[in-house]
């Protein structure tokens, strides 16, 4: 589990009480150090502060988001509506306003890890094919015909997310909010990249297309090529 909390006081205090309750706990204070560490580790959980020195949490929330699906709990003192909704839509897994003890936090990270073995248990990972396309979501492989494809964490999320939905147009903002769990408008340059990568490792162009076919002022779609 990572706890990311830049008051040191607070951060000693939770670290005790977590870890006095059986979990392994790692600490960190800064948004960059929790993006660093869970991109080297992937822990099980992550408790997110939205005080940070260098980030704003929401925005740290939007960046983690943007690498890993692990649960997040936001543990803040912002206990505003309008705050905990857009929070929770942009990707958090539960909100606590602070102060609140540790058995509090421990119960919702118990329910939270408990909900999300139960879905992982309930809906095995899938294979999607489509043509000489496929994706193995729980491994975590892609291969074209026979071929692995070397892929970012983020273009398989993007490819296997397509593929899940041979010959559906998917939106760019649907694309924003599901894959990249950000419900804000104006990324629209970071899926163009993102596309221009996988084409070009899957052997084909925005000009020229097999799979990954565009429809203008619409957003994308996945087929087996003619």
């Amino acid at each position: 589990m990572l706890l990311v909390e830049d008051d040191h006081v607070v951060r000693g205090a939770m670290l005790r009480s977590l870890t006095g309750r059986g979990h392994a706990v790692h600490a960190v204070g800064t948004a960059l150090e929790a993006l660093r560490r869970v991109a080297a580790e992937t822990p099980d959980l992550v408790v997110l502060d939205l005080g940070l020195p260098d980030l704003d949490g929401s925005d740290a929330l939007r960046m983690l988001r943007g690498i890993t699906d692990i649960p997040i709990i936001i543990a803040t003192a912002r206990d505003d509506e309008q705050s905990v909704v857009r929070l929770l839509r942009a990707g958090a897994d539960d909100y606590m306003v602070k102060p609140f003890t540790g058995a509090h936090l421990d119960a919702r990270i118990t329910t939270v890890l408990r909900r999300v073995g139960r879905a992982s248990r309930t809906a095995p990972p899938a294979v999607h094919v489509v043509g000489g396309l496929q994706i193995d979501v729980g491994e975590r492989s892609a291969h074209l015909d026979g071929e692995p494809l070397a892929l970012t964490r983020k273009e398989f999320d993007l490819l296997a997310y397509l593929a899940a939905r041979p010959g559906r147009v998917v939106s760019r903002r649907e694309l924003l909010e599901e894959v990249w769990r950000q419900p804000s408008v104006g990324e629209d340059q970071t899926i163009d990249v993102h596309l221009y990568w996988l084409r070009r490792k899957m052997g084909e162009s925005a000009a020229k297309p097999r799979y990954l076919r565009t429809v203008r002022g619409v957003g994308f779609r996945l087929v087996a090529p003619d």
